[in-house]
């Protein structure tokens, strides 16, 4: 099973470390290597251009990619399909032209010039909102099409604005918005080694903003305490030898930590140990 996987940029470190949490662990995928061997034999990594894997997935060179939703919108290919998405890489497509110009509106775009990276999404964003606009692809730099005359507005990758808003760019319209997915061609869309691989990967976003709770408690107050941390189909609960307490066991989401030991603490917990998860597989 193949996977390609950014070469470089802002996708790279986020899914090698995700790889690496899922137990798929890149051996000597040192820089400039085309790919590389994993800890598993039937698994093999494919570096590649971020905006190229969804075309590695289409021709058969990969069986699986990593890359922005963006990429793979922007290459349409109809064999490539979403599998899971990855929570990293959040971006957006947007419209934007100056600041201090007379175009507020995407219909005001009508019969002028938008230069962009992604044509072939503009093109199908601009038919939609039936707007005939001129569609120039240039290959970076496109901030400065419009105040180099070059075009009206520009369609580009955004995450915080900064960047435009430097160059001193409005953003007047949203296209889509992106992050990270797994995709597949869909001739491996049941494979065996895809499941596998998807499990892998969602029992990591699982366990991201989830804890392992264990304590002490009385016995007597077990009903309460299941209602402060009821985890997942209830705690684990074990009685420990010679005592009136039990130990008690729960994943709990982690923005309800901090509640839930000051409730448990008033319930007569002791001895409360809160732990990360490094997967859960639900």
């Amino acid at each position: 099973m193949r996977i390609a996987i950014p070469n470089k940029g802002r996708l790279h470190d986020p899914a090698v470390d995700l790889l690496d949490r899922a137990g798929i662990h890149v051996v000597d995928g040192e820089d400039r290597q085309l790919y590389a061997d994993t800890v598993d034999p039937e698994i093999t990594i494919l570096f590649a251009r971020a905006a190229d894997i969804p075309e590695y997935i289409a021709d058969g060179a990969a069986d699986l990619g990593i890359t922005g939703f963006d990429q793979a919108q922007e290459a349409d290919c109809d064999v490539v399909k979403p599998l899971l998405d990855l929570e990293f890489g959040q971006c957006r497509i947007v419209v934007a032209a100056p600041e201090d110009g007379d175009i507020t509106d995407i219909h005001d775009l009508d019969g002028k010039t938008v230069a962009t990276e992604f044509p072939h999404i503009t093109e199908k964003h601009f038919a939609a909102a039936g707007v005939d606009a001129e569609i120039v692809e240039v290959s970076g730099a496109t901030e400065l099409t419009p105040h180099v005359e070059m075009a009206d507005a520009i369609v580009d990758i955004t995450s915080t604005g900064t960047t435009l808003a430097v160059n001193r760019l409005a953003i007047i319209d949203e296209v889509l918005e992106s992050s990270a997915h797994l995709f597949a061609h869909e001739d491996v869309l049941n494979d065996r080694k895809t499941s596998e691989i998807d499990r892998a990967l969602e029992s990591v976003l699982a366990a991201e903003d989830r804890r392992y709770l264990m304590l002490n408690a009385p016995a007597a107050n077990l009903e309460r305490i299941k209602e402060v941390i009821p985890g997942m189909g209830g705690p684990t609960v074990m009685d420990i030898a010679d005592s009136d307490q039990v130990a008690i066991h729960a994943v709990v989401p982690e923005s309800e930590v901090f509640r839930a030991v000051t409730r448990l603490k008033a319930e007569g917990a002791t001895d409360i140990l809160i732990t990360e998860i490094e997967r859960l597989v639900e």
